[in-house]
């Protein structure tokens, strides 16, 4: 009997799409996305970082970006977003199934709904701090300068903003707002891989392990729902993240003393809907970003699944 049991997990195993392959599945998703969604999360950036309403809304910011500073500002800082996102995807897929692989019943192979959670959130923590923070905490700081003319800029672009924060700020100044960080990817990514694992069954009758492949336009629309549950979670660790990326590292004449007095600040002085400023922005881009990445990789997972395995678990 343990014999038995012990082949039908080494079976399952084998059958199972490597992480590898979802890591890269995920990285190329992730460079498409990152090239069509930049200005975006730009204007997103611009609007989380707007105290004196310079900007009347998504359109009026855009705008105003674009006659001021030029067409080119809209893709500020994609080179470490594109990197990141790259670097990011990369780590959440891969991580994510090895947290699923570890979690599956030994014996039957099947994923409890709490396992699918705690996945998500490990492979959310895990990509906020090895990647997310100290490339957003570059990304914002070259997102919100002004203006194109290098001589009046203070960051003249990644490697000079990264030596510029660790001279002035030290090491943990590119850690800037590590904890919302944290919060916001863990809770993000729990939510989205149990959406998509969710949408994907309810709507498309695909259950881990059967074999189905999904056509584009099935991971497009699941991918794109399951995109919209985390920001609206969310939203208040983003922003919090955003202004304590962009003030530097904590100090005494620091405005913003960490997470929760961030928050309680920014509630006292600008009310509670600040807490999900930059809300619509982050549902343009994240949900559509979402449909890209996981057309993307659903297409190469279920090439890598048609070559090489039969009833592989998605």
């Amino acid at each position: 009997m343990a014999e038995d049991a012990k082949r039908d997990q080494n079976q399952a195993t084998a059958k199972a799409i490597p992480p590898y392959v979802k890591a890269i599945a995920g990285s190329i998703g992730g460079v498409v996305e990152a090239g069509c969604l930049q200005p975006i999360d730009v204007i997103k950036t611009r609007l989380q970082l707007d105290r004196s309403g310079k900007y009347k809304g998504i359109i009026h910011c855009g705008a105003t970006v674009v006659r001021t500073e030029g067409v080119r500002a809209l893709w500020k800082g994609l080179t470490p977003f594109a990197t990141h996102l790259t670097l990011k995807y990369a780590l959440r897929m891969g991580s994510n199934a090895v947290l699923q692989s570890a979690f599956r019943d030994s014996q039957t192979g099947k994923l409890s709904n709490q396992a699918r959670l705690v996945s998500g959130f490990g492979a959310g923590v895990l990509e906020a701090l090895v990647i997310v923070t100290p490339f957003e905490v570059v990304k914002i700081r070259l997102q919100q300068q002004r203006g194109l003319r290098p001589e009046l800029l203070k960051y003249k672009g990644p490697i000079h903003c990264v030596q510029t924060i660790i001279r002035e700020e030290g090491l943990l100044g590119m850690w800037s707002g590590a904890a919302p960080t944290v919060m916001r990817n863990g809770t993000n990514q729990a939510a989205m891989f149990t959406a998509k694992y969710t949408f994907d069954k309810i709507m498309w009758h695909r259950q881990e392990g059967d074999g189905k492949v999904l056509q584009p336009w099935q991971s497009m629309i699941s991918g794109f729902l399951a995109g919209t549950v985390g920001p609206m979670c969310t939203g208040p660790f983003d922003v919090v993240k955003t202004r304590l990326m962009a003030q530097g590292r904590v100090g005494v004449d620091s405005k913003y003393k960490g997470m929760f007095h961030a928050i309680r600040t920014i509630f006292a002085e600008e009310g509670l809907l600040a807490l999900w400023k930059g809300l619509l922005p982050r549902l343009m881009r994240i949900p559509p970003g979402q449909a890209i990445m996981w057309v993307v990789a659903d297409h190469i997972t279920g090439l890598y699944e048609k070559k090489y395995l039969r009833d592989a678990p998605l």
